[in-house]
């Protein structure tokens, strides 16, 4: 009988050791990413802030002297230079970050200045281009090559590839929440990378805070007419939330289309890009007005409002594809936003409904329909909007999802698990 009793006290001697073990081993874990999480925040945070002012600058300065759009054409060979002086002849932009995460292919470090500069250099002579998309690839090279300095295991390395995304979507738009979940949720739809979620989430916030110290502002718009979600409002919120999934499937076929169409015609990188400035420059002074040049923050804001153009949506497509397919450096991210601002902006002219709510409904689903992102798609409609309209945007994230189909703006985007069905299908996008 002792001994039995002096057995079943050793037994449990060794389990409390194993769990004491085990505790120990997670917070040694959890503070190795809190220290990694908050020094790639740092890192990339500060280079976020610069990136952030650089735009700004190149936009000011680009609304201030209108000739330099004429510039475009040549700001194209000095970009198509810069890459090939860094021997990247073939860029593939976010997918290369994706796969990186996917596969562990090589980010290199010249990754991240070349956009930095591209963007800049895009942006100041008014291609039509975005930033968020440029951040990603830009944190995602910075958190890779960290993880290199360190001598992370592979998977580590992905980790902390993610947590470089999450530093930079988060210090240019300021949207901590957004930032840390978008990174775990792109590579593969259906699928969520939920081991780096303390470090994406740490790594977004200390980005986040950095960028405010050295004076990004965070995007902000106002939707203060929410009226309660009847079964009325459902339904036209359910209309405009379809209809932003098929405009979000034209705008992903139309970048591509374009970029093919380009690389067909014109198989010199110099001279592609060249005509590409050329047409860029010369639609613009044709349209007589800069709404389609940039970013476009500020035609986002005139949607808010119910002032934007009726066409805006349609054009800021045609100008971004010719932009990006030309081989210009930016992002689709907030092309994106404009074009589902502007659409919705349309809806509530055509039907008399509050073009603001509009506005961030179509914002919210044409982010998830090009994305395939829904749940990153419904915290960047709260950070951005606030939360009264959350019924809103919960409806119009679930129907542009699932309307979106498998079409994405990432041809590097896995769809693991199908929209439709339980069922395992991890086919490509399209």
């Amino acid at each position: 009988m002792k001994e039995n009793n002096s057995e079943s006290s050793t037994v449990k001697q060794i389990m409390e050791q194993i769990q004491e073990a085990n505790l120990l081993g997670q917070l040694r874990v959890l503070l190795r990413w809190v220290l990694l999480g908050s020094i790639t925040g740092v890192v990339v945070g500060v280079i976020g802030a610069m990136f952030y002012h650089g735009i700004i600058w190149a936009t000011d300065f680009r609304t201030e002297h209108d000739y330099i759009i004429l510039g475009l054409p040549f700001a194209g060979l000095l970009i198509v230079f810069l890459y090939r002086l860094c021997k990247d002849y073939e860029d593939k932009g976010t997918n290369l970050v994706i796969k990186s995460i996917q596969a562990g292919e090589n980010l290199p470090i010249t990754k991240a200045p070349l956009i930095f500069i591209s963007t800049i250099l895009t942006h100041l002579f008014g291609g039509s281009t975005g930033r968020e998309s440029a951040a990603l690839q830009m944190g995602g090279s910075i958190g890779y090559n960290l993880g290199k300095l360190f001598r992370l295991k592979e998977g580590n390395v992905k980790i902390i590839t993610m947590c470089g995304m999450s530093a930079a979507f988060s210090a240019l738009f300021g949207t901590p929440m957004t930032a840390a979940f978008m990174a775990m949720e792109i590579e593969n739809v259906g699928i969520m990378y939920y081991s780096a979620l303390v470090p994406c989430v740490i790594s977004a916030l200390v980005a986040s805070g950095v960028s405010k110290y050295f004076g990004v502002v965070e995007e902000t718009f106002a939707v203060t007419v929410v009226p309660e979600f009847s079964l009325y409002n459902a339904v036209f919120t359910g209309i405009l939330a379809i209809l932003c999934a098929i405009v979000s499937v034209l705008f992903c076929n139309v970048l591509k289309l374009s970029g093919r169409i380009y690389k067909k015609l014109i198989k010199n990188a110099y001279l592609r890009i060249f005509v590409g400035g050329c047409i860029v420059s010369a639609l613009t002074f044709a349209s007589g007005t800069r709404l389609y040049n940039g970013a476009g923050i500020n035609v986002i804001e005139m949607a808010v409002k119910g002032d934007a153009p009726y066409i805006a949506f349609l054009l800021k497509m045609v100008f971004t594809a010719l932009t990006l397919g030309a081989g210009y450096k930016g992002g689709e991210i907030v092309p994106a936003l404009y074009i589902g601002a502007t659409f919705g902006c349309l809806y509530s002219q055509l039907l008399g409904f509050d073009p603001a709510l509009c506005a961030a409904i179509g914002m919210g689903a044409l982010f998830c329909g090009v994305t395939n992102c829904p749940i990153s798609s419904l915290f960047i409609c709260f950070e951005l909007f606030g939360f009264k309209g959350m019924p809103y945007y919960l409806l119009a994230v679930a129907l542009s999802y699932t309307f979106s189909g498998y079409s994405s703006l990432y041809s590097s985007q896995k769809i693991v698990y199908s929209k439709f069905h339980n069922k395992y299908v991890n086919r490509d996008t399209k």
